[in-house]
């Protein structure tokens, strides 16, 4: 119904192109120009499929009202123009003439999501990342998120054809999708304001927390219902020439939003469904990795067959790594005599080189805080010097001495004071006799197994 060379001259010389590179280049430029999750950990952006299509559709809360906005300053174009009522004479029909329009835009934010989403692919084959399917659905609905809020404000355009249309339907898109998502966020302060299933009509999901963590079946449908909603009311509103059909032209959204309401569950927890193929254990000799880490276990299996070996010292020493699944903001992991628990954070680290300190750091035990858990500034305080005794615990067993905080960092209060501590109390702890200093590391893990204590203590025999 769309004559190519009617399309391609829309690619050329409309809003449509310059919508898809708005897209592309907000969207790139929030991922490289700001520190957030997706440069710190696991659930970095370039390291799996899910977190690549989670990030990038947790952008259309910026990505989102940008489209509606294009969308608005393409619908305007007959108006200023001129042409409304040359065009509305011809025998064309005016469903024919809004088609290449409506195409045409799809074609373009939908290019420019995609271009994210391959930069973020191409990294992730780099990386090694666990491939499976379960991220189509995030994408999909991304896609047709930007698709349908550029199609409803190519309609609202038409429809209310004045200038200040495209800032105004913007700025009005930004705060409601904002209200949802941070409505649909139980970390946020406004966490749990709206019931589940109305916060879940936002395009966005917002941040990656999990890598196991997939959007469930019920969330993708009924998104994709209200999104398909959104576009067909945006489709009928581009061709309404009467009041009366730009009336009519809600009803889509109307009944699309009742259809996902009934299909989106009301329980938050349901939101996500946790990925049983991925979390499977996969072993190497001693070390027992997820099946998502399976790519990087054999660089991971020598690291962790090193401290396995330089654990040996100990009288009581463990004989075996294993990946558990505890976040650190969920609690303190599991601890066992028997095996080194390792998070997926931690197995990131086989890359760099930097596994085997991370195992022997504490004896071989976890760590006894968690930062969620910390709410006074005794805690604080115990953890800062878990934190140094852990680190010169990993140095005593590499042989080869690092401050617990990096140089001259101003993200870490008393950073300075605090490595000095550490040096001090390694050099201290070396000084000793060999068979003092192992039952003193002895002690440490002791501490480390029961979280009774104080490992720095251990270390220094109580010394102040």
């Amino acid at each position: 119904m769309v004559n190519r060379r009617i399309l391609g001259i829309e690619l050329r010389r409309s809003v449509a192109p310059w919508a898809g590179f708005l897209v592309a280049g907000v969207a790139l430029g929030f991922l490289y120009s700001f520190s957030g999750p997706w440069d710190k950990s696991a659930e970095d952006w370039t390291e799996q499929w899910t977190n690549a299509a989670g990030w990038v559709r947790s952008l259309l809360n910026i990505l989102w009202p940008l489209a509606i906005g294009a969308g608005a300053l393409q619908g305007l174009r007959d108006h200023r123009s001129g042409v409304g009522e040359l065009l509305a004479s011809t025998p064309r029909p005016v469903l024919h003439r809004a088609l290449k329009t409506l195409g045409a835009t799809a074609i373009a934010v939908t290019a420019g999501y995609l271009l994210v989403f391959a930069v973020a692919a191409v990294q992730v084959v780099v990386n090694d990342g666990y491939f499976h399917l379960a991220w189509v659905p995030t994408l999909l609905v991304g896609v047709l998120g930007l698709v349908a809020g550029a199609w409803l404000g190519i309609g609202v355009g038409r429809a209310l054809p004045s200038p200040l249309t495209p800032p105004l339907l913007a700025l009005a898109s930004l705060v409601g999708v904002t209200v949802l998502t941070l409505a649909g966020d139980p970390a946020s302060s406004v966490g749990g304001a709206l019931p589940a299933r109305v916060s879940l009509l936002s395009p966005s999901m917002g941040n990656v927390r999990d890598v196991f963590a997939i959007v469930s079946d019920r969330v993708s449908a009924g998104q994709a219902v209200w999104l398909a909603g959104l576009a067909a009311t945006g489709l009928l509103l581009a061709t309404a020439l009467t009041a009366r059909r730009r009336l009519l032209s809600l009803l889509p959204a109307v009944v699309a939003a009742a259809v996902a309401l009934a299909v989106l569950p009301a329980d938050r927890a349901q939101d996500y469904v946790f990925d049983h193929a991925a979390a499977e254990l996969v072993c190497q000799g001693s070390i027992c990795v997820t099946r998502m880490h399976e790519a990087q276990l054999h660089a991971g299996a020598g690291q962790a067959e090193e401290a396995l070996r330089l654990l040996a010292r100990l009288p009581d020493h463990p004989t075996a790594v294993r990946e558990v699944l505890v976040g650190e903001d969920e609690g303190v992991r599991p601890r066992s005599s028997t095996e080194v628990t390792a998070t997926f954070d931690d197995l990131d680290l086989a890359k760099k080189e930097k596994l085997t300190r991370r195992l022997v750091a504490g004896a071989g035990t976890p760590t006894c805080f968690s930062y969620s858990k910390m709410v006074t500034h005794e805690d604080y305080t115990k953890s800062i010097r878990e934190t140094v005794a852990r680190s010169v615990a990993a140095s005593w067993f590499v042989d080869s001495y690092a401050p617990p905080y990096p140089e001259g960092s101003d993200s870490y209060p008393d950073a300075a004071e605090n490595n000095t501590l550490a040096k001090r109390t390694y050099d201290s702890l070396r000084a000793l006799p060999a068979g003092e200093q192992l039952a003193r590391m002895s002690a440490l893990r002791s501490v480390g197994l029961s979280c009774q204590g104080d490992q720095l203590d251990a270390l220094t025999g109580g010394a102040p």
